[in-house]
Order: structure tokens, then sequence, then C-alpha cells
């Protein structure tokens, strides 16, 4: 199976950027649809953005949209998320997960990494 590790999380003031990696072992990496998800405390996990096999299609949910993006290098078995205009209601754990088709709800990913914790201040 695939293992995912995410990192680039940290302590960021409200309007700045942060960038969160998430490094897959396996030869397959590149048959994945890669996903971000994230969950505060008491709060449901939550879709945040997906990206096909090739890279270019790319779907966000309506709240990171215009200010996220995602993409990938097959080549590293690397995937990325840019995380711009950062507020607090971004304040989450976030997970990368890999799924072998489209997929927006997280029941749907078959691998998950162990998430990273992302805090925004005021």
């Amino acid at each position: 199976q695939v293992q995912l590790v995410e990192s680039g999380g940290g302590l960021v003031q409200a309007g700045g950027s942060l960038r969160l990696s998430c490094a897959a072992s396996g030869r397959t990496f590149s048959s994945y649809y890669m996903g971000w998800f994230r969950q505060a405390p008491g709060k449901e996990r939550e879709f945040v953005a997906t990206i096909n096999w090739s890279g270019d299609s790319r779907y966000y949910a309506d709240s990171v949209k215009g200010r996220f993006t995602i993409s990938r290098e097959n080549a590293k078995k690397t995937v990325y998320l840019q995380m711009n205009s950062l507020n607090a209601e971004d304040t989450a754990v976030y997970y990368c997960a890999a799924s072998l088709s489209y997929a927006l709800r997280a029941g749907e990913y078959n691998y998950w990494g162990q998430g990273t914790q992302v805090t925004v201040s005021s």
C-alpha cells in the first residue's frame, strides 16, 4: 500500500501563507488521485482539495477556493497544498489522502497520513 507523511504545518499569523507537503512511498503514486482534508476539534473531517493522476484537473471546497492551490510532482512522489490568506477558521489538523478514483468524501479515500497541525493566530 501507499504510505503518506505530511509536513510543513506550524503557527502562522492571519493573512500569512503556509505550504504543506505530503511525501508518499511505493511505486504507484502516480496512479492515485490525491486529496487534502482538515479536521478541527469537535468537527467532522472536511474536504479541502483534490487533484487527478496527471495533475491537470483540480477541485476545491468553496471555503478555500481562490486561496489554496493543490499540486503534485509525481517524480518526487509528493503532493503540495499552498495556503494563502490564512484566517483563524483554517486552524485544523491537515491530512493527506490517496484514492484510486475521483472522490470528495473522506470515506472514499483508501490511504491516509497522520496529519500535520496548522494554527492561524489573530
